[in-house]
């Protein structure tokens, strides 16, 4: 797993901290893992971070939301896109390039997030959108998850641009995975 940096969590791990800067800390190793998938078309210096891309889902849902008046729970729909991946802090961001059965990775994400919130008061909340999400079978999951693929092929787009090489596959792999209507639309104007 190719990283920036080493997880800032390393720098205070024996520093009797408040839980929240504990906490801050191992979330901020987001900053520095690399969507791995990226690197396969790009190199490491222009590749996005897994909290770019949570950054990414965070705003275009809020603002796909709002614009075409969905009326979801906005503030689940925020925690949703903001901790959908924070199971890859432990393990990092795997791909399916890696090898590893999607049953296995959801198994290593959930016992990533399940050590991540284990001494945190509000734990229960946080893993419980993160099952949701996980699981897709609320309005809010299911359109996190479409948006989440959805910034991946925006991603892929503004790469495929900026860098002169084909990444149309993004386009066709989330062509078959997005149901809803307008964001066919969004994507089809890609």
């Amino acid at each position: 797993m190719k990283v920036k940096n080493d997880n800032p969590y390393e720098l205070i791990k024996d520093k009797n901290l408040s839980l929240i800067l504990i906490m801050y800390f191992k979330i901020n190793h987001l900053k520095q893992l690399y969507r791995q998938g990226w690197l396969r078309y790009i190199s490491k210096e222009k590749c996005e971070s897994v909290a770019d891309h949570v950054f990414g889902v965070a705003i275009l849902a809020v603002l796909i939301n709002d614009y075409y008046e969905l009326g979801l729970d906005v503030l689940k729909i925020v925690i949703m896109a903001l901790f959908h991946e924070m199971g890859e802090i432990k393990n990092g961001d795997i791909t399916p390039f890696d090898g590893i059965t999607k049953e296995e990775k959801h198994l290593l994400e959930k016992k990533g997030i399940m050590e991540m919130f284990k001494n945190y008061l509000e734990a229960e909340k946080y893993i419980s959108i993160w099952k949701e999400f996980e699981i897709r079978k609320t309005k809010e999951a299911k359109f996190v998850f479409q948006v989440e693929k959805f910034e991946m092929a925006i991603q892929a787009k503004i790469y495929a641009d900026q860098y002169e090489i084909d990444l149309s596959e993004f386009q066709v792999y989330v062509a078959n995975i997005i149901t809803d209507e307008f964001l066919k639309d969004l994507l089809h104007s890609l």
